[in-house]
């Protein structure tokens, strides 16, 4: 579990938090966690989200639960230090959706002696590292890599895998469209042996008979 630093209060710096995962892994709801107990010990916090996730509510950060808190969407990375001017904690959702400025704005903004929380799919469904989480997790004093549970498995699921056929990097879903998979699961849903899944070995008549 992350412990909020408390090494050291004179210290002017700041510091960069990373919560990385795969989709349905907890990275929002942890995300939202570590924000409303910032906000409980009266400190200023600003939440900010691509403009673009629009899934659950245009101005609020949601969780697949269905927690959430209050954030303001954003076009670019650019538009956040303005925003956050004053803050002593910014939150990110979603962060592989930014461009590249997102590493220099989180990097600037902890070097202004704020604490920044980072979350956001490490991966894409493809299994590449995703825009700029590499460099703001290689950059980050502190990484969280959260796993969902395997739809297929049951074991720790790390990557998202589309169920549907866009190929296009950014594409919004839920459910419908994506599930979290383990290693395993996602290297035979990806590579596996489609013959088995497109024509199914039939049984004869007395394998039937046994398993009737």
């Amino acid at each position: 579990m992350f412990l909020e630093n408390t090494v050291n209060h004179k210290e002017q710096f700041g510091w960069i938090e990373v919560i990385c995962g795969s989709m349905f892994s907890g990275k929002t709801e942890e995300l939202i966690r570590r924000l409303k107990r910032a906000q409980f010990a009266k400190q200023k916090i600003e939440i900010f989200k691509p403009a673009i996730d629009v899934r659950y509510d245009e101005a609020h950060v949601v969780s697949h639960d269905a927690n959430e808190i209050r954030s303001t969407p954003v076009p670019a990375a650019a538009n956040i230090p303005i925003l956050a001017d004053g803050c002593d904690v910014v939150g990110i959702d979603e962060a592989q959706f930014f461009d590249e400025g997102i590493v220099r704005v989180c990097n600037d903004l902890a070097n202004k002696g704020i604490r920044v929380i980072v979350a956001g799919l490490d991966m894409d469904f493809k299994g590449k590292p995703f825009g700029p989480m590499p460099n703001l997790m290689a950059t980050a004093e502190y990484v969280t890599k959260v796993h969902a549970v395997c739809t297929r498995t049951g074991n720790l699921a790390q990557y998202s895998h589309r169920k549907s056929k866009d190929d296009s990097l950014v594409m919004l879903g839920e459910v419908n469209e994506y599930e979290p998979l383990s290693r395993a699961a996602y290297y035979k849903a990806m590579h596996g042996d489609k013959n088995e899944k497109t024509h199914p070995k039939s049984l004869n008549s007395s394998e039937i008979a046994k398993n009737a």
